[in-house]
């Protein structure tokens, strides 16, 4: 039975330019996504994540399941924000950066989250996090981030709030392959859904958003009901040993964030996708396969 690994029929044809000298890698923008998570009812095993289904219409990954994410926002590398948690030359250690873009990447993460999720990480204090995000000044305000009218330094500054960098942990670092147009690269956090919030579909890319147990998910994506890029599906499976969410974020620090790139090679006639150390992504085309794909 197919698993649910998205595998666009644009891809051979890429690879093969790539392969060939007739391709130039696009260079890959920093992102950063979130694995928003809950513990489930009483007497079921394993957190729930949150996850959003990409609309059918993108061009890229369209029909996928994800998480909330996105680029990073440059101009807030440089403009210092009310942070909570580690320090901004611990997490730049942490995620192989320099200080200043451990800060962009971070507000990345929590500014997505709040966009495609109407969560927010941050409050008043270093110690709390904000109850009630209704009303119409707080939905002005996401507006203007999602247009990047405003930046997230400006967001919380004009508001109050500090950053509560202590309730991400970092997870992951994927790098979009080579040969796709549009390159990310993107880390991947861990986060509890704060008490008192809930999650709604505040995503213009995304047509439904669902709460489910990872374990549940990587089953749908091993039957085929679920459509997965290799990063989604990946991240779902290392978070199953956890039994709560506590235990996933106690885990977050031992996670591995080498990057992971895809590699793309001919090999015998045949197409050889493969990324390093998850061999279960590992595709090979014949080269029939090929001209049927690139039909």
């Amino acid at each position: 039975m197919p698993n649910g690994q998205w595998y666009p029929p644009e891809w051979p044809a890429r690879i093969r330019a790539l392969a060939s000298g007739d391709l130039t890698p696009a260079q890959p923008r920093r992102a950063a996504t979130v694995m928003l998570l809950r513990d489930p009812p009483q007497g079921a095993a394993g957190p729930t994540v949150h996850m959003l289904r990409r609309r059918t219409s993108m061009a890229f990954a369209g029909g996928a399941y994800a998480y909330p994410g996105g680029g990073v926002d440059p101009r807030d590398d440089d403009r210092l924000v009310g942070w909570s948690g580690p320090s901004r030359t611990a997490w730049g250690e942490r995620l192989g950066v320099d200080a200043a873009s451990a800060q962009a990447i971070v507000c990345a993460a929590v500014r997505e989250t709040y966009e495609e999720a109407g969560v927010l990480l941050a409050g008043p204090t270093a110690d709390t996090v904000v109850g009630d995000l209704s009303g119409d000044d707080w939905e002005a305000d996401r507006a203007a981030l999602v247009a990047r009218d405003l930046s997230f330094a400006e967001f919380l500054d004009r508001r109050g709030l500090v950053l509560r960098s202590d309730l991400l942990g970092a997870w992951a670092r994927w790098i979009t392959p080579e040969f796709e147009p549009k390159r990310y690269d993107t880390w991947f956090f861990v986060a509890a859904l704060p008490s008192g919030q809930r999650t709604r579909n505040a995503s213009t890319e995304a047509d439904r958003t669902v709460w489910i147990r990872t374990a549940d998910a990587a089953d749908g994506y091993d039957k085929g009901e679920l459509l997965m890029m290799p990063p989604t599906i990946s991240t779902l499976r290392s978070l199953q040993p956890y039994a709560t969410v506590a235990e996933a974020l106690a885990g977050a620090a031992g996670q591995d964030l080498t990057p992971v790139l895809a590699q793309a090679r001919l090999e015998a006639g045949e197409l050889v996708l493969s990324w390093p150390g998850h061999e279960e992504f590992t595709r090979r085309l014949p080269a029939a396969e090929q001209e049927t794909m690139d039909e």
